[in-house]
């Protein structure tokens, strides 16, 4: 499997010109000031690397793994210097010289086996309420002890049965409607999050789309890309892509209400394989289908007429965060505000497109106090809004904001924009 290992750093580390444009809105150079983990300063060293001034040591890995990949420094880069993708790269390196922690190792097998990790959830959400209570509004679990391990962290809820067991293969809404949307769920979606497909099963009833749920799909290879396992990347791609083929010509469309998992697939799936032309080119002819949910909904559906002839006496009012693969990568951000907008009163935050600092496994677990930092600025502004609801179409984002909010002690809970718009509908 080769994949980045000859990218020339140097070509991107002589083009930049050290202006400076990338600092102020990059993620981790704004929580800790240090030149050498932002953008410039990463690739500055990647370039040093490849000149053989300075070795790939463990002070390199300490480093690299402090970069969010929020992508903020590639949208306002003059030139778009591709400075996630040299991370990721040079991540990939890392992992090949000191390998990566037994718990990843885990964690990435089991996003290779669905039926393991279906046992897997099925084991933990057993056993889930003896160390766990349900969170107030039910959409989370506390902790019921201060464990050392966890602490006073707020968890995404495990179901007995997934998204992807719960629901028949092929869900007819209208026997004379010729129109067909597959659903790709995503993990958190299938596993911790299911009101979500719920939501948008919900949604493409009322407008008699019928539906798919393809049940040999699997995880789209985001977490493990981010960390640099590129041999579970290429596995998952080739999985998905030859299974997509298979029913590509029944629907309309593949739907995707996770923005890492969309930028994943539309974004990053060629990227990772423009060494393999035969799945660059497999890849390139099923991307035409591949929307995220809401971006579908508001331009290919009559969904936002159907919003806005809603009785709705009283809207609520709402704050929404920007995910960086929503906004930043796939340039999505106007869809959602749109239909959320007919039976809800949006108050913008402060700065809705900052990350969230949710930053991938890593910065989840052995770089979580970087994470907490940028979540309790995020935190912050969601409650100066003093809105009713938080909402961003992303369940990683969610995650995140929502143990911030918790540690915060701010009391807004988070929602999917689809489990708005169903909600709206059903009242």
């Amino acid at each position: 499997m080769a994949h980045f290992e000859n990218y020339n750093y140097l070509t991107t580390s002589d083009a930049c010109v050290k202006c400076g444009k990338c600092l102020p809105d990059c993620t981790i150079f704004a929580i800790n000031g240090d030149e050498a983990t932002s953008p410039r300063g990463f690739i500055d060293l990647l370039g040093a690397y490849q000149r053989k001034e300075i070795p790939l040591d463990k002070n390199a890995k300490e480093i690299f793994e402090k970069c969010f990949l929020c992508t903020t420094c590639v949208s306002v880069c003059p030139i778009s210097l591709p400075t996630d993708t040299l991370i990721e790269n040079i991540r990939y390196e890392l992992m090949q010289k000191y390998g990566i922690s037994w718990f990843k190792r885990i964690f990435f097998y089991l996003l290779k086996h669905r039926k393991i990790m279906d046992f897997s959830f099925k084991i933990i959400a057993f056993f889930t309420p003896l160390l766990f209570k349900e969170s107030p509004d039910k959409s989370s679990i506390i902790p019921r002890f201060k464990l050392p391990l966890i602490k006073n962290r707020i968890f995404a809820k495990t179901y007995k049965k997934s998204f992807l067991n719960t629901h028949k293969e092929h869900l007819t809404f209208d026997s004379k409607s010729k129109k067909k949307v597959a659903i790709f769920i995503g993990c958190l979606g299938n596993y911790n999050y299911k009101e979500i497909g719920e939501s948008l099963l919900y949604i493409l009833e009322k407008l008699g789309i019928n539906a798919m749920i393809p049940k040999a799909q699997q995880c789209c290879g985001a977490p493990a890309y981010f960390t640099g396992d590129f041999e579970s990347v290429d596995r998952l791609i080739k999985h998905n892509v030859e299974y997509f083929e298979t029913f590509i010509d029944e629907v309309d469309a593949i739907l995707i209400p996770e923005a890492t998992c969309a930028a994943m697939v539309i974004e990053d799936w060629e990227k990772f394989m423009k060494n393999n032309l035969e799945f660059k080119q497999r890849i390139q002819k099923i991307l035409p289908k591949i929307h995220m949910a809401t971006q579908y909904l508001a331009n290919a559906t009559h969904l936002k007429e159907y919003l806005s002839n809603l009785q709705t006496t009283h809207k609520p009012t709402l704050t929404y965060h920007d995910p960086c693969h929503a906004r930043k990568v796939l340039g999505i951000w106007k869809e959602p505000r749109d239909l959320l907008a007919q039976n809800y009163t949006l108050i913008e935050m402060e700065d809705s497109n900052m990350c969230c600092g949710f930053g991938g496994v890593t910065m989840q677990t052995e770089r979580f106090e970087l994470a907490s930092k940028v979540g309790s600025k995020k935190a912050k502004m969601i409650d100066k809004t003093q809105a009713m609801y938080v909402s961003a179409e992303c369940s990683a984002c969610r995650m995140q904001l929502s143990n911030a909010l918790y540690q915060e002690k701010v009391d807004i809970p988070f929602k999917h924009p689809l489990e708005l718009i169903a909600n709206a509908i059903k009242q």
